[in-house]
């Protein structure tokens, strides 16, 4: 009983909201010496194009299974954090289940399983197709290439300027409910019920903490915008120049098309072992 208390404990320590603020960091911050990271943006979009959008349209599944076994490669290339590794697989299995009962109550059979897996498989390699492309790129670089594609420059701060505050926003979030706990009584933890009154106690303390945190977040959003208006932000966003300075790192380089290349040549091979080998 002790043991399976203490790793109870240790669980619980892990899925913490420090555990979840250093991962959101280090998926931002921490991979800038991968591969996919030092890929021009621009590269990630024209790739993304080709693994985001191709799959809805293939109904094969040796095509989906060979594309979902080169997109999990390149999600290990970027070197994904195991918290975005973790709500992937959450959502994939939970997903097709509830798919699955949801058929059978309304009538269905165990015939629509295999439609079932063929969409949770391209549901899988869209997602990982996205994580790859977007989890492994810092958040100006990022924000630099939305802006370089054409789109408006208050979008591409406005993805920059998310990326920087969730850290904040997750650390408000744990003060908040670190207040909570220290001013209210935790039920005890004795037994089936004890158990259930704890998490419905943690639960309640989770939906309290989000409206003293939206409002700390609206006056350091006001707080943020006057400061970005005394430095001149509108007036940099129309600035030619200051557009030419923060693009001009961004660069079409060998790697870039290495990798594209390498990319579309699998895709092709794979469709043609599919038609002139497997019949």
């Amino acid at each position: 009983m002790g043991g399976d208390r203490m790793k109870d404990l240790e669980i619980l320590e892990k899925l913490n909201i420090s555990t979840i603020k250093n991962q959101v960091l280090k998926n931002a911050y921490g991979n800038q010496e991968t591969l996919i990271a030092k890929l021009d943006p621009r590269t990630m979009f024209i790739w993304y194009l080709l693994f985001g959008l191709v799959p809805w349209f293939i109904n094969d599944m040796f095509i989906l299974c060979g594309l979902l076994v080169f997109v999990a490669m390149t999600t290990r290339l970027a070197r994904t954090v195991p918290l975005i590794l973790f709500i992937f697989f959450l959502g994939i299995f939970s997903q097709t289940g509830f798919l699955f009962i949801f058929t059978l109550v309304f009538g269905g059979d165990g015939s629509s399983i295999m439609p079932l897996i063929q969409l949770t498989v391209k549901i899988a390699v869209v997602s990982l197709a996205a994580i790859t492309a977007f989890a492994g790129m810092d958040p100006d670089k990022l924000a630099n290439g939305i802006m370089a594609i054409g789109l408006p420059e208050k979008f591409s701060f406005a993805i920059s300027f998310a990326y920087r505050i969730l850290p904040i926003l997750l650390e408000e979030y744990q003060s908040i409910l670190l207040s909570y706990k220290i001013r209210g009584i935790r039920p005890s933890n004795v037994g089936l019920k004890g158990k259930f009154n704890n998490v419905v106690y943690q639960v309640k303390i989770m939906m309290k903490a989000f409206y003293p945190l939206m409002l700390n977040m609206a006056k350091r959003s006001r707080t943020t915008v006057e400061a970005l208006e005394i430095k001149g932000f509108h007036q940099a966003l129309n600035n030619k120049k200051v557009r030419a300075m923060k693009l001009q790192g961004l660069k079409f380089g060998r790697m870039d098309w290495i990798f594209t290349g390498l990319s579309v040549a699998y895709f092709a091979i794979l469709i043609g072992v599919r038609v002139f080998w497997i019949q």
